[in-house]
């Protein structure tokens, strides 16, 4: 099999580390310094929003699948092209991405499915945000309406900052999303769907905050781990059937049939599971703890879901360690970022935000890398994570990632 996979982040190097042993060629647009080094990887540069040129380089390479890695393509409607040129493909058509796309819409889909979420209001002027916010206790949840590269959330008690948030939002020509807080631990589930099944992976869990703690800004996610011990045992059992299948039933009842991974981010609060929200594509960093465990051939599950055929795949197999992974960002993240930092190279790292300059790999993002540490339970799989991190000028990382656990 040949498939190509599209992004340039730490995702998508997570997905090429699982998909190269089992593929005869992997080639990436644009990829990243971590995907280059892979031995039957090949990286090629192209712009992935660009849906004509995506079909061009899926034709020319004689790919039988594409992966499409991250939300904007997706959202741009690139799946859509690959399609109709007959290309099997990863993802969900552009309609399908709204579940991302718009939080709005995902809060539509969820009434109308039943699902369990969280009260909320979708706001487009000023005074219907500073009405909404005056009917929630704090913590104030404020969400961008559209995408936001998991950074449009702002979950604060200072009533100011939720309505700075909210107006920002608001004033760019946007709405925003204001809603609820939820209490209790939160639990991400990756769904692959192909339209009509939905076949779990292994839960996760992640830290949003840049800090020990959860303090500081929203980030795009600054560790993970996977399994998680402390969940409860039917917790998966229940998320299909209180949430996938009821979103995939109505999607595919909306005309939009859902082809993709549905992620599930999930709050365990004191009246049961709610969803946070839905993203359209592989969670980052959770991919990075979640992939690493299944045994199963990540090419022939998504090969199935492309084609439509989960429902004839066998049940996956799990390895039953753990992996812990955390994230290292550059100096002034998520803010002005520090770039061109020299990296050293070390094992089991994950290359997000980097590139090469002349000879040697520097910084180039927000978050630059993702170390991985492997054990038989989460607290040696932490220990053996946080052994291998070498900082670079200015890395910001947590030290607290599966503490406790």
């Amino acid at each position: 099999m040949k498939i190509l996979l599209l992004g340039s982040g730490g995702r998508e190097h997570a997905l090429a580390l699982a998909l190269a042993p089992h593929v005869e060629e992997l080639v990436a647009v644009p990829g990243n310094p971590g995907i280059e080094s892979i031995a039957n990887a090949e990286c090629i540069a192209g712009d992935i929003l660009n849906g004509v040129d995506m079909v061009e380089i899926a034709r020319r390479k004689a790919v039988d699948l594409v992966v499409i890695g991250p939300e904007a393509p997706l959202v741009a409607g690139v799946a859509d092209d690959l399609r109709e040129a007959e290309i099997a493909v990863f993802g969900p058509s552009g309609g399908a991405a709204k579940l991302e796309g718009s939080k709005a819409f995902a809060k539509q889909i969820m009434a109308l499915a039943e699902v369990p979420t969280a009260l909320a209001h979708v706001c487009s002027t000023r005074e219907q945000a500073d009405e909404a916010l005056q009917m929630f206790p704090a913590p104030y949840v404020v969400k961008d309406d559209g995408l936001a590269a998991g950074k449009g959330v702002v979950v604060t008690t200072d009533l100011e900052e939720a309505k700075e948030h909210a107006y920002h939002c608001i004033d760019q020509g946007g709405s925003v999303v204001i809603e609820e807080f939820l209490d209790g631990p939160e639990v991400s589930l990756l769904c692959v769907c192909d339209g009509k099944t939905v076949v779990p992976l292994e839960p996760a869990q992640d830290y949003k905050r840049l800090k020990d703690g959860d303090e500081g800004p929203n980030t795009g996610g600054m560790g993970s781990y996977s399994p998680l011990p402390w969940a409860p045992e039917n917790l998966t059992e229940e998320v299909l059937e209180r949430v996938a299948y009821p979103v995939v039933r109505e999607m595919e009842r909306q005309g939009t049939p859902f082809v993709g991974i549905l992620y599930v981010g999930l709050a365990l609060t004191e009246r049961g599971i709610r969803v946070i929200e839905f993203n359209v594509r592989f969670g980052d960093p959770e991919t990075q703890a979640v992939l690493p465990r299944l045994k199963t051939p990540l090419s022939e599950l998504l090969y199935s879901a492309a084609t439509g055929k989960l429902h004839q795949l066998a049940p996956l197999d799990w390895d039953p360690g753990a992996v812990v992974t955390v994230v290292l960002a550059s100096a002034g993240y998520p803010g002005k970022l520090q770039l061109g930092d020299q990296i050293e190279d070390a094992p089991d790292l994950i290359h997000a935000g980097t590139t090469r300059k002349d000879d040697q790999i520097v910084t180039n993002g927000g978050r630059v890398l993702c170390v991985r540490g492997f054990g038989e339970t989460v607290a040696a799989a932490r220990e053996d994570a946080y052994a291998k991190i070498v900082p670079f000028e200015g890395a910001q990382y947590r030290t607290d990632i599966a503490a406790g656990v």
